[in-house]
């Protein structure tokens, strides 16, 4: 790629993050994103405890001036938890949401220009993976072949990638309708050509703006999976995991549900303001991008 095809793009980059902050929503979201992503990569060297210590004489403690969220039930530091569970969630969902946009959205994009028989029977197929409860095939597979990041990143990615298939489509079909894909096709380009040169560059925002959203969606997947025991293992810090180990105990100690919940939501919250603002930002109506 040359400097001068790069320096467009690098400058339009630019010029939506400006947009995007410019905006009220944009603003707080980025906002609640990027002091998350610094708080993952920090956490370990600010935490005022070892995740793991256990002290018998604080179990389940309110909040002091020592443990600003008080214990868990094994008397752990909740601040010190919460702190630091959201780690494990933001490395699998950040290797494994761009791996589901990338074979979700090209294979979304060829069955869009290849159209036939072929496309309606992929997406009868898709149409039947999302009749399926979202998590009941994530459970199948986790149950199988275990429930490390090894397992949890590929499959969290297939899964989630299902998706962005039909979402991908739908935008190829408005972009193979132009006049500009049947000169390509005249002048005899093959279809991965067009694909690169002439769909891609047209679908672009509506992926970044659905990979946005399906970080939110995998995110609170990779919770939920932790609290129903299939996801981060003891005695990690997991912001899911923590809310199952203390909804037991939330008449005594609340903010063990609370820090972990609250977290896990500005995190959500900040994400979905950020591709919200990024859609107006693009000029995107979210209606065009839903298929019947």
């Amino acid at each position: 790629m040359s400097a001068a095809t790069t320096t467009p793009r690098r400058s339009r980059a630019l010029n939506t993050l400006r947009d995007m902050v410019a905006r009220p929503s944009g603003a707080i979201g980025l906002t609640l994103v990027t002091l998350h992503l610094v708080m993952a990569l920090i956490s370990p060297w600010i935490a005022p405890f070892d995740y793991k210590e256990m002290n018998s004489a604080v179990i389940l403690g309110g909040p002091t001036a020592e443990h600003l969220l008080g214990t868990d039930h094994l008397g752990r530091d909740v601040f010190t938890r919460v702190l630091l569970g959201g780690r494990e969630a933001l490395v699998v969902t950040g290797i494994a949401t761009p791996i589901a946009m990338l074979w979700g959205g090209m294979l979304g994009v060829l069955l869009g220009l290849r159209g036939g028989w072929i496309d309606e029977a992929m997406m009868r197929l898709v149409d039947a993976f999302l009749a399926l409860p979202g998590i009941l095939p994530l459970l199948v597979l986790i149950t199988v072949f275990g429930s490390g990041n090894e397992v949890l990143t590929p499959t969290l990615a297939f899964f989630f990638g299902i998706p962005v298939i039909r979402v991908a489509r739908a935008a190829a079909h408005e972009v193979v309708a132009r006049d500009f894909i049947s000169a390509a096709r005249a002048r005899g380009h093959s279809p991965l050509s067009i694909v690169r040169h002439e769909i891609l560059p047209n679908v672009t925002d509506t992926l970044l703006v659905e990979g946005a959203m399906r970080w939110s969606w995998m995110l609170l997947g990779f919770s939920a999976l932790s609290f129903l025991g299939f996801g981060v293992a003891p005695p990690m810090a997991d912001w899911g995991l923590m809310v199952s180990d203390a909804r037991v105990y939330m008449s005594l100690a609340p903010w063990g549900v609370l820090g972990p919940m609250i977290a896990l939501s500005s995190l959500i919250i900040g994400i979905n303001l950020s591709a919200d603002a990024l859609a107006k930002t693009l000029g995107l109506d979210q209606g065009r991008k839903a298929v019947v």
